[in-house]
Parts: C-alpha cells; sequence; structure tokens
C-alpha cells in the first residue's frame, strides 16, 4: 500500500473515531462513573422514557418504547430499537442483542462509512438492509479534515460555525431530499407492517438520521413533542465521556491540535433538529403534512402504527 492511501486509511479510522465507531470498552477506563453520571441525567426524564441495552462495542442502543402519548396510550417497548453502528459489537454483546428476538436490522449508513467501519455484527442469520441516508459528504470532509493533519486547514474545513452549518444543511435534506424521505419512509412502513417482528435501525452515532427517524415515529404515534426532543437530545448524554475520550485520543496521536472542533459534529442540538422542523413546515405547512406528503404514508398505514405500536 502507498503511503497516500496508508494516510487517507488512517484518516479514514480516525474520522471513524470522531464519529464515534469503537467499542466504549475501550475508553470505560478514561470515565469511571460515566453511566452514573448518564443515570442521573435520566432523572431528569420522564421516568419511563430512557430504556438503554448496555453494551460493549456500542453506546447509544435504546427501546424507543415505553413513552405516554397525549392520547393516553403508552409506546410498546420490544418492537423497535434505535442504535448506533454495531459493527464493534463483542460476542457477548451479540449473544444480547440476539436476545432483543429482532427479525430486521436497518441501516442508514452511506457506503464510505460501511467501508471504513466495517459491517455490522449481529446474531446468526440476522443480515442488515443497507438504507443509506445522505450525509451530504460529512464523512469524507472528517477523513479530509484529518487527513490533513494541518490546523489551520482544519480550522478553515471545521470552524467559524462552519460545522454547525453543515450539521443544519444535513438535517433540512432530512425533509427536502426525496431520496432520503424514501429511506425513512419505507422504515416506518416496515415498523407499521402487522408480520414484522422488532426492528432495529442505526447510523453511525445513532444520533442523525437516527434521531430524526426516532423524532418522526414518536411524534407520528402521538408523543408530545418535548417528549420526542428530549429523547433526540439524549445521546448526548450516552455519548458525551466516550466522545470527549475520542477528541483526546486524536489530539495525543497528533491528528488533531484542536479537536474541539469536532464538537459540533458528535452533538445533537436543538437549533440542528430546529432546522429540519422549520423546513418541514414551510415544505408541507405541519408535521401531518410531512408524514402525508414528504413520506407518503396514507391514513390506514399510521392507524396500522398506531395499533401496533401504542397500548
Amino acid at each position: 500500500m502507498s503511503r497516500a492511501r496508508i494516510r487517507l486509511a488512517t484518516a479514514a479510522a480516525a474520522a471513524a473515531l470522531a464519529i464515534g465507531t469503537l467499542p466504549a470498552s475501550a475508553y470505560a477506563a478514561a470515565a469511571p462513573g460515566a453511566g452514573v453520571s448518564a443515570r442521573h441525567h435520566q432523572s431528569h426524564l420522564q421516568e419511563e422514557t430512557i430504556r438503554q441495552i448496555p453494551l460493549q462495542g456500542a453506546v447509544n442502543v435504546r427501546d424507543i418504547g415505553g413513552y405516554r402519548t397525549w392520547t393516553g396510550g403508552k409506546v410498546r417497548q420490544g418492537l423497535v430499537y434505535r442504535s448506533d453502528a454495531l459493527s464493534k459489537l463483542t460476542d457477548a454483546d451479540v449473544t444480547t442483542v440476539s436476545g432483543l428476538g429482532l427479525t430486521k436490522v436497518v441501516d442508514f449508513r452511506i457506503p464510505m462509512e460501511l467501508q471504513y467501519d466495517g459491517a455490522d455484527r449481529l446474531p446468526p442469520g440476522l443480515t442488515p438492509t443497507s438504507r443509506p441516508v445522505s450525509d451530504l459528504g460529512l464523512y469524507g470532509t472528517l477523513v479530509g479534515a484529518i487527513a490533513s493533519g494541518d490546523p489551520v486547514t482544519q480550522e478553515q474545513m471545521l470552524g467559524g460555525g462552519r460545522a454547525e452549518a453543515y450539521m443544519r444543511d444535513i438535517y433540512r435534506t432530512f425533509v427536502t431530499s426525496p431520496e432520503n424521505r424514501a429511506q425513512f419512509a419505507a422504515t416506518l412502513r416496515e415498523i407499521a407492517d402487522g408480520s414484522q417482528g422488532p426492528i432495529l435501525y442505526h447510523c453511525t452515532s445513532g444520533k442523525d438520521r437516527t434521531g430524526w427517524t426516532s423524532y418522526v415515529l414518536l411524534r407520528a404515534l402521538a408523543v408530545p413533542e418535548d417528549t420526542a426532543e428530549r429523547d433526540y437530545l439524549a445521546s448526548n448524554t450516552f455519548r458525551a465521556a466516550y466522545d470527549a475520550r475520542l477528541r483526546a485520543g486524536l489530539k495525543q496521536s497528533g491528528r488533531m491540535q484542536n479537536p474541539d472542533l469536532l464538537i459540533p459534529l458528535q452533538e445533537v442540538r436543538q437549533d440542528y433538529l430546529d432546522a429540519a422542523t422549520t423546513r418541514m413546515e414551510a415544505e408541507y405547512g405541519s408535521f401531518y403534512g410531512y408524514l402525508t406528503q414528504g413520506l407518503g404514508l396514507d391514513l390506514r398505514t399510521l392507524a396500522k402504527l398506531q395499533n401496533k405500536m401504542v397500548r
């Protein structure tokens, strides 16, 4: 392999680090008590809101069930799971995932992410469904920024509010891109299908493409908007210590002098979500308009979703 290709591969691995694809166990010693602070933060949410699936190779795996709806129901548990990438699961993790009884895993990652991060490790007989949602070249941008090794270049690419603007643009495409809408719609139709067993969907960090899918699903199930927002923002709780350790590793290795440039890319933020919902209202007039016109979900499908997912 040429030196240039080695540098590119190294940068891609670092980009994978930056958006969280190494096992949590690798950083456990650096963040003692991280689970305690996560539990403490969860106490500020409704008691029934967060049901984490503890794994070593993924840190943002949750059952979306347990939320109360404004119609007086409760979202069923054990039917839909959201997560970050599953490519670094341990053998014990695979056993845990097997116990979820999954019949489908949907992977929102793009081919470049799969190439460098690796395919999901899943129980025997379970093959992921690739359903890529565009990141507007974010992964490639990260690879380029880290590969440069140049603080000035990295600042020019990610600093000065550019990383935040990048994230807002990505979120807007969740609404504006026909291809992205088709991927989200296909996933929601499968969830609504009464013959479909438990399903898990994920991207790389389990926070943006996965976070938007979860936000839309919960609101479609009549979960209050503020509760759906808290579920979205909870990714920061589960990822905080992990992502901080990743930034420290990049600085220690010399790849980034100022790894805090990555924070806007690693976090979820209310204004990112607002960028999508503002565009949604501009394009479709309302959340219901996005469901029916943008995603093409008819009333029968929405009713099936309610019947299956809410008790």
